[in-house]
């Protein structure tokens, strides 16, 4: 059975952990291709909550195999931190496998990107400095620690004082660290090696071996699609490519083990740190919002920005990704508001108005959206479980971003819990072995 990529069709925070959780039921392997610990997934099952940063969903079904590919940018106290956190509450972590290939986020790649965006000042990307753009810098020039190096003292000591040595002038003000000292740096990062040396494999294989066979793999994207390093608000973005398309060099696996691309998008849109946000609303109206969807970082706790959907943004992300399907998420956040908003085009500083996304940053930086206003709804729709159960105009809503976009709408979160989601009509016959009985 070929895969189905999950990645965030807006500006990140758009609930991919929680369709990733639905699919990890029915998956057979998740695997992580792309991003850090700068990313956060947040679950609701009952009155529990579980945040991950590194390790998939997918980790709390039993049986399950749940990869972190050679995509990913590792800090192995962050992975560590979580499979003891895990197994503090009764989780069964042997089913994770972390590639041999994935590199790893090491002291320097920290004080790098604190230094780095305290240089720009006012011009501050809104990092998260967890050091995952030293490390995937140090990744491009070649100069890397690897998973596997945890494992060879030798190899792993020369490759530090190598990748320190064209860093030298830059952490002339953290000399004094003792982080910075090599043989404490080898032997803290030996004994990660020790402890991770059980959960690493040669995960390209096992997804190859799991797609030969028939199974479901599910593939998950960190950050989203307008963060992307290539394709997104650069250089407000993320350090590597969360499109559909990295899943395939992330994980190690061919574009055609690929049949399936979901992008999850909110009902409305949330950006965290700089960068420009055609349809923010910047006043009470996406306070409110802010509030109602308790728009708070998973990783960092800052308050998100908030504004309308942005239509404009969303149908470049749907080409983008070549999206077969859309989940949209947080849809009962709008309950209770008379009329909704959504952008359909942008205006320029000059007056010109864009039907595509711009590709020009001084365009984008001075785009606002134009709208359509559609009618809301006041009932509470937390309780509804199909179609039929939401009010007309939010039917008509979804209808609206469906027809605009020319992606069909396979999922509506309608509340926090795994339970609270409606699939559409028409979804579970075009994909039955992917979503439960309904």
């Amino acid at each position: 059975m070929p895969g189905t990529v999950i990645v965030g069709a807006q500006w990140g925070d758009e609930g991919k952990g929680k369709v990733v959780d639905l699919l990890a039921e029915r998956a057979d392997m998740v695997v992580r291709f792309q991003g850090g610990n700068n990313a956060g997934h947040t679950i609701v099952r009952g009155h529990e909550k579980w945040k991950f940063h590194l390790i998939p969903s997918g980790i709390l079904y039993p049986g399950k195999t749940c990869a972190i590919g050679n995509g990913v940018v590792i800090d192995p106290r962050v992975l560590t931190d979580e499979i003891d956190g895990l197994r503090a509450r009764g989780v069964d972590v042997s089913g994770l496998k972390v590639s041999a290939n994935a590199h790893l986020i090491m002291p320097y790649h920290l004080m790098l990107d604190d230094a780095g965006e305290a240089r720009l000042g006012k011009l501050q990307i809104g990092t998260t400095k967890r050091g995952i753009g030293p490390c995937y810098a140090d990744k491009a020039a070649r100069l890397g620690i690897r998973v596997q190096d945890m494992l060879d003292e030798k190899i792993l000591k020369k490759k530090i004082a190598a990748a320190l040595e064209p860093k030298r002038q830059t952490l002339r003000p953290f000399m004094k660290d003792p982080r910075l000292d090599l043989q404490a740096m080898t032997d803290e990062y030996l004994t990660f090696g020790h402890r991770l040396e059980q959960f690493i494999a040669d995960t390209a294989t096992l997804a190859h071996r799991a797609l030969d066979d028939d199974r479901f793999v599910v593939f998950e994207g960190a950050q989203a699609t307008m963060l992307d390093i290539d394709h997104g608000t650069y250089p407000f973005v993320t350090s590597s490519n969360p499109v559909a398309g990295a899943a395939c060099v992330g994980a190690g696996v061919g574009p055609r083990d690929i049949q399936e691309v979901w992008g999850v998008a909110k009902a409305y849109c949330t950006r965290v740190g700089a960068g420009p946000f055609p349809t923010e609303l910047d006043d009470a109206l996406g306070e409110e919002i802010r509030e109602r969807g308790g728009e708070y970082g998973t990783t960092t706790g800052r308050p998100r920005r908030t504004g309308w959907m942005d239509l404009v943004a969303l149908r470049y992300a749907a080409r983008i990704n070549s999206m077969s399907g859309l989940v949209i998420t947080k849809l009962d956040v709008y309950s209770g508001f008379d009329s909704i908003k959504v952008a359909t085009r942008y205006r320029g500083a000059e007056e010109a108005t864009f039907e595509t996304f711009p590709y020009h940053q001084s365009v984008l930086h001075h785009a606002t959206g134009e709208y359509e206003e559609l009618p809301g709804w006041q009932e509470d729709i937390t309780e509804a479980r199909s179609e039929s159960d939401l009010p007309q105009n939010a039917r008509d809503y979804l209808r609206y971003i469906a027809d605009f976009i020319g992606v069909p709408i396979v999922l509506v979160g309608v509340g926090p819990a795994r339970e609270q989601v409606v699939w559409a009509e028409g979804a579970v016959e075009a994909l039955p072995a992917l979503i439960p009985a309904v």
